[in-house]
């Protein structure tokens, strides 16, 4: 029955400050009474005693001012003192009656009686004779009686009198205040004793709560104690039998313990499953991976995993894997959008449960026989607002929500894997097609020298018998019309290279600006969240955008390897050799990695002998992209230990006869490490494309596997090598070999080398450094030239557009935008106040090229600065712009300071 009664805590703490409080409100009354006593005696003596004092001190006031009255009048004769006399005769009599009806002790009036008795003989002997002789001007009878002066020893007794009674009343007031102390010490004890009472009362009825609390809560805490030991294994739950809030905590507890259980069981499932396709590079086994894992958490009896592809632009999922599949015939092998309920999924981008499955559905086979499903769920993956695959699921059991949101969190990431997968394969499938062309070629042309070969041998051998071998004549001729043919073919061949390669070419640029042009706003918004200067953001919020812009460059940075990469192979990568100073080598390294050193806890030794040249020439960029190559991977594969770089300059002896004909200073730059080392039979194939030591299918460094390749084609191209001494597990040193080359690589010493524009970028980066440099000092002056100027924004992406807007508004300037050459005529021809444009190039309807030429040309605006923006990152984009009437060009993805310090100067110079 007390179980039953939900009696709460607060109840229970608020009866027991009830009982306190009527305790103490006992007490109160007894204690307020006595005090109040007290209080009423003390006040009635300290009046008492007041009245008193200022009663003697009045009558002894007004005899004096008798006698000094009485003095006067005798003396002057004048009546005013007479009545001033009478006056204070009056009133000593009045206060003297008041003083005697409040004394009540008897001796106290007792010496009342002397004292007025002493006053009156002082009036009747001295005072009122005096005056009658004075007014009967009988100064002989005066004289006498002032003569035997008897006034002054009445006087003088009535002080004394007055002294001895004030200090007769102090005695009587003291020994009633003592009396009154008295009874304060007893009321005090008699307090203290009711506090102990109540404080005795306090602490059972507290006990007794704090019991009941207490008991209930320690095993609460108990329970949790007994959970977190487990390590999470334990299920149990808290069970309290107290009808309170420590029931209602114990229930919150264990609904918190179930949500931690269901959160616990999403975060390691989701983490298994992701680990499983992690590293895949096949969409087929990725689908495979992905289907088992994701059915085996579901506990799905059947499922199917459909990809989209798209041919001649017709959109269809294919069946790439399925589940449970004994017989090659779980779900259809394709469908369409809106085709199915499955085609209805795609379409509508939703995910469909269904728990009402239709009888004549596939029935599961089991070992005991078939089964039909309780669940069917259909789940679209989603990138970039675009379905990419499908994954339906069927089940005997039905899918829980657990189960449910586990997949949608599996499938939000899921997407970008499945495309980072498709664009690789279509890339990796782009450069086989290139190398089969190119080996085809190779064929032919060794065909076609052997065949060359041979009809030489047989021109000769029918030179010398060519009486007695007409008809052998005849067949070389015939032979040579062949060869003739062959030739034709492979001339044809050679040019559908070349067009293979210009379409390659295209598509590298293509791709270029695909890639670029989100990646540039990417890069912009999140530079400038990151900077956070007006604090909008948490530090959280800012580190994400911080994170957003380095994955933003790292990815621009794998797009400038594979295009590097593509141009080496296609022979158009330029070099350009010039003086490099090597002392500076040392330190530049030091800065750029030894806060990696730091971080990784490595050493980082790095030497150059004296005997190096201090000028050397070669690409310095290149050379640099080399080295911080190689030092990169070093420090990527060493977890302990040191990494090493010594520059030395091989001397005479050292030459070989090659080296020597090339009449140069030869330098080796060592770049040693103690990591993980390389096999001998992955020393070659980690110089291939995409390749890399750790091989397996989960990659455990990461990375593109472009570093050596670039690096050892860029050290071919700079006239060297790089040659590799490694073993695994004992680390490995990658030695650079390249020559001082004033004049370049001659091209008679050279195998094959083509045109290639380094970067558009390159120069216009330098000068932007130093252009920032200088004018890092002059903030309000950049304030000054971008207040208030008119910039006209041209370009078809809204990101783009909405990055760069922001940026520059920020600025003070006032911007413009048009979606394409049309729109940017025509806001040009309504406006002549525009300062400067920014023109991207790859627009619809008219693009870049045509727009500024229109400008310079038809519209003769030649003092207008245009900048020209584009994605593209190929051969001749900087001499094309500016032919087309560019006045400068910047390359996407924009780097801000850049952009900023471009306009400074393109305005400043505008403005002088």
């Amino acid at each position: 029955m007390l179980n039953k009664l939900k009696i709460s805590i607060r109840t229970k703490i608020t009866l027991g400050y009830i009982v306190i409080i009527l305790c103490l409100l006992a007490s109160v009354i007894i204690l307020n009474n006595q005090i109040t006593s007290l209080q009423k005696e003390r006040n009635y003596i300290i009046k008492n005693d007041s009245n008193i004092h200022a009663l003697t001190n009045r009558i002894e006031k007004s005899i004096l001012d008798m006698e000094s009255n009485q003095r006067s009048f005798v003396v002057t004769g004048e009546t005013s003192y007479l009545e001033s006399y009478n006056e204070s005769g009056e009133k000593w009599q009045y206060d003297f009656d008041e003083l005697y009806q409040i004394v009540k002790n008897k001796l106290t009036k007792q010496k009342l009686n002397e004292i007025k008795a002493t006053i009156e003989h002082w009036i009747t002997t001295t005072g009122d004779p005096s005056i009658k002789l004075k007014k009967e001007k009988n100064n002989e009878a005066l004289w006498e009686l002032n003569k035997v002066d008897t006034g002054r020893k009445d006087m003088e007794t009535v002080r004394d009198q007055f002294e001895s009674l004030r200090s007769e009343v102090i005695v009587t007031m003291q020994a009633k205040v003592n009396e009154l102390d008295k009874r304060n010490s007893i009321v005090t004890l008699t307090l203290f004793g009711i506090l102990v009472f109540i404080s005795v009362v306090a602490i059972i009825i507290a006990s007794g709560i704090s019991r009941s609390i207490v008991k209930t809560l320690t095993e609460v805490t108990r329970t949790i104690q007994e959970i977190t030991a487990s390590k999470s294994n334990q299920k149990g739950r808290i069970h309290v039998r107290t009808n309170d809030e420590i029931n209602a905590l114990a229930a919150a507890t264990n609904e918190l313990l179930d949500a931690l259980e269901r959160r616990e069981w999403l975060q390691l499932n989701i983490a298994e499953i992701v680990t499983k396709y992690q590293g895949i590079s096949a969409i087929n086994k990725l689908a495979e991976t992905f289907l088992s894992e994701i059915a085996k958490k579901t506990q799905s009896s059947l499922g199917a995993f459909y990809v989209r592809e798209t041919t001649d632009n017709h959109i269809q999922f294919i069946k790439k894997a399925a589940f449970a599949d004994t017989r090659d015939d779980v779900g259809i092998e394709s469908f369409k959008l809106g085709q199915g309920l499955i085609g209805q999924c795609a379409l509508e981008k939703k995910i469909l449960i269904y728990n009402d499955i239709p009888e004549d559905f596939r029935l599961i086979n089991t070992g005991l026989g078939k089964v039909s499903p309780k669940g069917i769920f259909i789940v679209p993956i989603i990138f970039e607002n675009d379905v990419i695959a499908v994954v339906e699921l069927a089940t005997m059991t039905g899918f829980n929500k657990l189960q449910q949101q586990l997949v949608k969190q599996v499938i939000e990431t899921f997407g970008l894997t499945i495309n980072s997968i498709l664009g690789r394969m279509e890339i990796v499938r782009l450069l086989n097609e290139s190398r089969a062309l190119t080996e085809e070629l190779q064929a032919q042309s060794e065909e076609l020298q052997a065949q060359s070969e041979e009809l030489q041998l047989q021109t000769e051998e029918l030179t010398m018998i060519n009486e007695q071998l007409e008809e052998r004549t005849k067949e070389a001729e015939l032979k040579s019309r062949e060869l003739e043919q062959a030739k034709k073919e492979l001339e044809e061949s050679a040019e559908q290279l070349l067009l293979n390669s210009n379409y390659k070419s295209e598509f590298l640029a293509n791709m270029s600006h695909e890639l670029r042009t989100p990646l540039n706003s990417i890069l912009i918004l999140s530079e400038m969240l990151a900077e956070n200067s007006q604090n909008t953001l948490s530090e959280e919020e800012a580190e994400y955008a911080k994170v957003i812009h380095s994955s933003g460059g790292d990815l621009l940075a794998l797009i400038n390897d594979i295009l590097d990469l593509s141009k080496v192979e296609a022979g158009k990568l330029d070099i350009y050799f010039g003086e490099m100073n090597m002392s500076e080598v040392p330190v530049q390294i030091e800065q750029t990695f030894a806060p990696v050193a730091m971080k990784k806890n490595l050493q980082f030794y790095i030497s150059k002998d004296e005997n190096v040249v201090d000028i050397f020439y070669t690409d310095e960029q290149r050379f640099q992209q080399i080295l911080k190559n190689l030092l990169s991977n070093a420090f990527k594969f060493t977890k302990q230990g040191s990494v090493r770089l010594d520059i030395k300059q091989l001397r005479e002896e050292q030459l070989t006869n090659n080296m020597k004909d090339v009449s140069a200073d030869w330098l080796e730059i060592i770049v040693s490490d103690t990591g993980i080392g390389i096999p001998r039979d992955k020393h070659q194939l980690i110089f291939e494309s995409f390749q890399q030591a750790d091989g397996a299918t989960i990659r455990k460094y990461g990375g593109t596997g472009l570093g050596l390749s670039i690096c050892k084609e860029l050290a071919r191209l700079l006239g060297g090598w790089i040659s590799l001494q490694s073993n695994e597990g004992q680390g490995s040193t990658f030695t650079l070999t390249i020559p001082s080359l004033p004049n370049g690589i001659e091209e008679q010493e050279c195998l094959e080398l083509a045109i290639h524009e380094v970067g558009a970028t390159n120069e216009l980066e330098e000068l932007m450094e130093e252009q920032l440099l200088e004018t890092q000092d002059f903030s309000q002056q950049e304030v000054e030239v971008f207040q208030g100027k008119n910039i006209l924004i041209v370009d078809d992406d809204y990101r783009n557009i909405y990055a760069l807007k922001n940026a520059l508004e920020k600025r003070g300037m006032n911007i413009l935008v048009a979606k394409d050459g049309i729109e940017c005529l025509d806001i040009m021809q309504a406006n002549d106040e525009i300062d400067l444009i920014l023109m991207d190039i790859m627009m619809p309807n008219l693009d870049g090229y045509e727009t500024m030429s229109i400008i310079r040309k038809q519209m003769e605006m030649t003092d207008l600065p245009i900048i020209a923006l584009t994605a593209k990152a190929m051969k001749n984009d900087r001499d094309k712009t500016l032919e087309a009437g560019a006045s400068d060009y910047i390359s996407k993805p924009l780097n801000l300071d850049q952009l900023v310090s471009v306009l400074r100067v393109w305005l400043v110079s505008k403005g002088s």
